[in-house]
Parts: structure tokens; sequence; C-alpha cells
């Protein structure tokens, strides 16, 4: 509900912090620490309200491992969800300063990633890059009309629950492959449960939120291949989320326009 303040971001991303750039960089890589180009950011109005960065075991990568920031506009941080830009960075050749719009929604405290949209704005490691970056956020956030409009359409549609199902099929589909999916150890069913009493609503948007959180924050029971119990796992790598997330907004998009056509 606040922005992180820096000590909170140090204590779980240092690699916003790289004091210099991997030594596997060569002298045209022009490094500029993500944190200098977060404060930029936050002077044009944007702040952080969550960071994560991947894991590695080579240590030595450690501060300079691939990062994600999601930030808000002060002029929208309140309601019930809120428009967010997704910024991604590395400071060992893994990542380009990349920017994606997307959405939090705060009853679930679920991150929604927009995909298919002009806002995948990718800026390389050279010339003015703060600059840059500040430019590209703006270009987000030109994108959230947009985002809104898909939103809201979603909003309007309901779904059958032939429907309900075919859209998590189609979801399952995109977390295993094809021979993964005939022995999936969760159900249509499982990912289509509601966790609160406002999600049981059959709309377009309320279905996707609900099999959005049950596929990325794991925990459902199930049963493996060879038909033991087992709890799925929460989606926590910085690549596979996005990758994810970015299909089922694109999912849910597809079945809007299907539905509304």
């Amino acid at each position: 509900n606040s922005p992180l303040s820096d000590d909170q971001i140090i204590a779980v991303a240092p690699s916003i912090f790289a004091e210099a750039k991997h030594e596997s960089r060569s002298e045209r890589y022009a490094y500029i620490p993500t944190i200098d180009v977060l404060h930029g950011l936050k002077k044009e109005g944007f702040s952080p309200f969550m960071v994560c960065q991947t894991r590695t075991r080579d240590e030595a990568k450690r501060e300079h491992t691939k990062h994600m920031i999601r930030l808000r506009h002060e002029a929208d941080i309140s309601g019930q969800e809120a428009n967010e830009i997704i910024l991604l960075n590395s400071h060992d050749g893994t990542s380009a300063y990349q920017m994606l719009a997307g959405v939090f929604r705060f009853v679930c405290q679920n991150g929604l990633v927009c995909g298919d949209l002009r806002s995948d704005i990718r800026i390389p490691h050279k010339g003015n890059i703060t600059d840059n970056v500040i430019e590209g956020a703006f270009r987000v956030v030109d994108d959230f009309e947009k985002v809104s409009e898909q939103k809201d359409g979603m909003k309007l549609l309901t779904l059958n629950e032939g429907e309900q199902s075919a859209f998590a099929r189609a979801a399952l589909a995109l977390k295993y492959d094809e021979t993964e999916l005939t022995s999936a150890p969760i159900t249509e069913s499982q990912v289509l449960s509601a966790k609160r009493f406002e999600d049981r609503k059959s709309d377009l948007w309320t279905t996707f939120n609900r099999v959005q959180e049950n596929m990325t924050k794991g925990g459902l029971r199930g049963r493996s291949a060879n038909n033991r119990n087992i709890s799925t796992r929460a989606v926590t790598g910085i690549d596979n989320s996005i990758k994810l997330n970015r299909a089922m907004w694109i999912l849910a998009e597809e079945m809007r326009k299907l539905k509304a056509s």
C-alpha cells in the first residue's frame, strides 16, 4: 500500500544497487545502476511497490543478476486495481532495460502482466539510459488507456460454465506441455476455484484472475504422474512469471474479442 524505501529494496534485490557492471561486459556497455534510474523515475512521480531478483548459484553474479521492479504513478495508486510499469534489468548481460504494462489487483495481492501491447519497450545499455527509460515509462502510461479498455471489456462479458472450463483448460496448456497436460497434477475446476466470495462472479475478468492466481501462487493439492500426493509450486522465476502472465493476458484478451464479436 506504500512505496518501498531504498533500505527495503536493497534487502531483497541488491543487484538494483550494483556499483559496477559485471566483469564480463565490454567497454561499450554503458553502466548506469538501476537505482539511479529508479531515482530518476521517482522525480517523475513513479514509485516502486515490489522488487525481486533472480537466484543465481554464481556468487560473483549475485550483485548483477536480473531484477524486476513494479512501479505505480502517483496519479494511479488508489482504487481496487492499479496500473503498473514493470521494469526489468540486469548488469550481467542477461537483460537490457525492458518495460511492460501491468495491473495490480489489491483484493488478492495479485500482479498481472499485460501481453500483446505496444508497451514492450527495450532500451540497450548505451546512450542516455536514464532519460530513455523515463521516456519509455511515459510511453507505457500512454498504453494504460488501452489496458483499461481491455480490462473493462472483460468485466462486461459473462462466461458460462463450459466457457470457463475452456479458458482454464487453455491456461493449463500454457503451463504444462502436451505430454504433461494429460497428467497435469491439477484440474480445471481447481484453477477455477474462488478463494474469496467476491471472486465467485462469472465474468471474464474475474475468471481470468481466479485462474491466474491459482496457477501462479501454487499451493493446490494434486497427484503426480506416478500417483503421489503433491502441492503445486508458486511461479517465482522472473522470466517464467512474465512469460506465463503475458500468455494468460493474451488468452483472456482473445476470448474477449471472440465473445464480443
